[in-house]
């Protein structure tokens, strides 16, 4: 015999239909997880279907609403109250779905199956209620782990007080922001952190249009504005362990915190000298380990370069493994070795793949991979970033990003035969400093710099580029630490004047 016909309505009643087998019931029940209401209107609970079917129509198009209007201001995803209210919607829909799924099972009615199918229905609607559970609490501990990411890669030094960011106006009127990336290694046998990669990012924050600075490690007796306690100890330029080197810089100050004034002073020792050299003012600064690096490429899936020749890693002599020519995704180790290995080449060769690693993480790393990536990125960033970035300004610093990821990248460095590093030309760094970033401003391709090598500390002092503050208090470094003798010609280094910035593009075959 078939199954008994559908019970006549009854005033309010609900009406059911024939009874459901096991495997239709499980498929309704699972049905409704997706579709809310389907389950109830099977069931012919009509009124209680078209409710939850209606609701969860409203909840679809609120949530397209405010995805749209996240589209064009993605950065308040990153705001602490954002994160907070998010937490607190996945518990509640966890919460919401659990019963609901619960609900749609018993409104099935599976008293009517069989004892057999009375079991296996109930032990298959539990995984379900837990099942769809999980989306919730993922989403839950992945927005946990981001704020608690932020919170500490964010957290201020240690005596300093961060500068409150206006939400009407995060950059103080300012025109460009200029970003100090530094790449650490206290790792192995070194005491301390030592910055073996420095490179400013000044980026234009109406069009995104960046320049890229890089600074040798070996540049030599940098100079420091007035304004640093470190220029009194180093009134001639920076000369600690009878080099001076600008990678030993934060070591110095880190380790003389009687001479800045109090503990962790390195960062801003270094954005002093950086910026002086530079004639700009440097807004923030953010290092990475070059080893947590490593990890960090891993997460992301590694990084597509064009390795113009083989590059040799490991000891003196290369001995560990070789990096092949060619156009390859390479790995986390990958990536760090080219962008450190000096062996058969110079610290500026390696300064070149290093901005090209930069160029590369710029371009190819997309916000679908962060998120495809996230707990992977989150556990290997958590010890690997220090920033002065406050958590506040995050947020505006999403839609910087984006604008830059499309906007024109050039890059610049302070390397021979431009610039000699034993023997700086102070004014003509800032002159091509300069330069670089009226090129950036304009649609034209970069032009050759053709002033002379030598100028004045007033037209040094006056090459700063508009929208970033310059310390022009302080009188510009001189061109040589050697003092001029009287009646002698200046000193003048031997570099050529015909340089200017160029495509990350054109130099990396990005």
């Amino acid at each position: 015999m078939g199954p008994p016909p559908a019970a006549a309505p009854r005033g309010g009643q609900p009406r059911f239909g024939p009874p459901l087998t096991t495997a239709s019931l499980i498929g309704w029940t699972a049905l409704s997880a997706v579709l809310p209401g389907a389950a109830h209107l099977r069931a012919g609970n009509r009124r209680t279907g078209i409710a939850l079917l209606a609701t969860f129509g409203v909840v679809l198009v609120a949530l397209v609403v405010l995805g749209l209007r996240l589209k064009d201001n993605a950065g308040v995803a990153l705001r602490g109250s954002t994160m907070t209210a998010v937490m607190a919607g996945a518990a509640v829909c966890a919460l919401a779905w659990f019963a609901l799924v619960l609900l749609s099972f018993v409104a099935l009615r599976p008293q009517r199956l069989t004892q057999i199918g009375q079991v296996v229905s109930g032990v298959v609607a539990g995984v379900l209620c837990v099942a769809v559970m999980a989306p919730f609490a993922f989403t839950a501990n992945t927005i946990r782990t981001a704020s608690q990411l932020l919170d500490d890669v964010t957290a201020p030094v240690e005596g300093s007080t961060p500068v409150p960011v206006r939400a009407e106006d995060p950059w103080n009127g300012r025109t460009r922001v200029n970003f100090l990336l530094i790449g650490g290694d206290a790792a192995g046998n070194r005491v301390g952190v030592r910055t073996d990669s420095m490179t400013v990012a000044s980026v234009n924050i109406a069009t995104g249009n960046t320049v890229l600075f890089s600074l040798p490690r070996n540049l030599q007796y940098v100079r420091f504005p007035t304004t640093s306690p470190l220029r009194k100890v180093f009134p001639n330029g920076f000369d600690a362990e009878g080099q001076g080197l600008l990678n030993s810089v934060w070591y110095y100050a880190d380790n003389n915190p009687q001479v800045m004034g109090g503990k962790n002073r390195g960062a801003q020792a270094l954005k002093d000298a950086i910026g002086y050299t530079l004639g700009l003012h440097i807004d923030y600064y953010a290092m990475v380990d070059m080893y947590g690096f490593a990890a960090l490429i891993d997460a992301v899936g590694g990084l597509k370069i064009r390795v113009e020749k083989d590059v040799k890693w490991g000891g003196h002599f290369g001995t560990a493994g070789t990096i092949k020519a060619g156009y390859r995704t390479l790995n986390g180790e990958e990536v760090l070795w080219y962008g450190r290995s000096r062996v058969d080449s110079d610290d500026f060769s390696r300064m070149a793949r290093q901005r090209c690693v930069i160029g590369a993480l710029a371009q190819q790393v997309t916000p679908a991979t962060v998120l495809a990536n996230f707990n992977k990125i989150a556990s290997a960033a958590r010890h690997l970033f220090r920033t002065d970035i406050p958590r506040d300004l995050l947020e505006h610093l999403v839609p910087l990003g984006m604008k830059v990821r499309s906007a024109k990248i050039t890059s610049l460095q302070f390397v021979p035969p431009l610039i000699y590093t034993g023997n700086p030309d102070w004014a003509k760094i800032r002159r091509l400093t300069k330069d670089a970033i009226r090129e950036s401003m304009s649609d034209r391709g970069a032009v050759a710099a053709t002033a002379s090598p030598m100028m004045s500390a007033g037209s040094a002092a006056s090459a700063t580029p508009s929208g970033s503050h310059s310390p022009s208090a302080s009188p510009s470094p001189s061109a040589s630490r050697t003092p001029v003798v009287a009646g002698a010609s200046p000193r003048t280094t031997p570099t050529p004047n015909d340089k200017a910035a160029k495509s990350l593009s054109d130099l990396c075959g990005f």
